[in-house]
């Protein structure tokens, strides 16, 4: 089980990485169609870079991965939220619910 959930750690950790770095215009993009001010982005990012840094640099103290993974979670039921009042298609929700998923089965089993 520890190498499941540590695989997960690191999918998740690099999709986060993958997303609000290498695709960082992409995101500038979505929080601008959704009226989301920019100051509010780069906390999400930062807040979402942070918790990832916490899901694999935690392993000395058991408490601080949970808190990433609880925080990933909240993040990405915000997403959530934010895709339904907007109306997106279920395709671009996937994503954010998957994470989402994930960051729950991590903050349990670890």
């Amino acid at each position: 089980m520890n190498t499941i959930i540590l695989a997960l750690k690191i999918l998740i950790a690099t999709s986060i990485f993958f997303v609000w770095v290498v695709r960082y215009k992409n995101i500038v993009k979505e929080f601008e169609e959704y009226g989301i001010p920019a100051w509010l982005r780069d906390l999400t990012g930062i807040l979402k870079l942070t918790f990832a840094a916490m899901l694999l640099f935690g392993q000395q103290d058991r408490d601080i991965p949970i808190i990433g993974a609880i925080g990933i979670a909240a993040l990405m039921a915000c997403a959530q939220v934010v895709h339904i009042r907007a109306g997106t298609s279920v395709f671009r929700r996937v994503p954010s619910l998957v994470l989402l998923i994930l960051s729950g089965v991590i903050a349990y089993f670890s």
